[in-house]
């Protein structure tokens, strides 16, 4: 398996960004709804990484930057036949060291409360980040939770 940085309009991750669209309007009301499609994690300065195993696309995930040391992950999916692997955790870890070694101090996430959610705040939460009010761009929402890490 590997992880590398890619362009999001790349043609096969087309069945990536169609699951993370399905999965995101499956259960959360509209107004909840605060993914990037692939034209705007195609934007300058976000950071779009995928994981590849023997060339297929099985995971992706970004960050973008809020300030100078602070960053949002946005777009993690992994396609449900290949989950179970701990592509999640390998896709989450990535992402933190990229953060990290481009020198942010604190990395942040929205993630939603319905039970879609759930393995994916279990993963955050595994992986350090806890709870914290809406940042940069949010507002309160019953539908969705915050999260954060800090990397220094």
């Amino acid at each position: 398996m590997i992880i590398a940085e890619e362009h999001p309009l790349t043609p096969d991750l087309e069945l990536l960004f169609q699951r993370h669209t399905a999965d995101m309007h499956a259960d959360t009301p509209p107004e909840s709804i605060h993914m990037m499609d692939k034209g705007a994690l195609a934007a300058p300065g976000i950071r779009f990484f995928v994981l590849r195993d023997a060339g297929e696309p099985l995971a992706m995930g970004a960050y973008k930057p809020i300030d100078t040391t602070h960053a949002e992950i946005k777009s993690m999916h992994v396609l449900t036949e290949a989950r179970g692997r701990g592509l999640s955790k390998a896709m989450l870890d990535h992402l933190v060291s990229a953060a990290r070694a481009e020198g942010f101090t604190r990395l942040s996430l929205e993630t939603g409360v319905q039970p879609t959610f759930v393995a994916a705040r279990a993963l955050y939460g595994r992986a350090g980040f806890q709870d914290c009010p809406p940042f940069e761009g949010y507002s309160d929402d019953p539908n969705s939770v915050f999260m954060t890490k800090m990397l220094a």
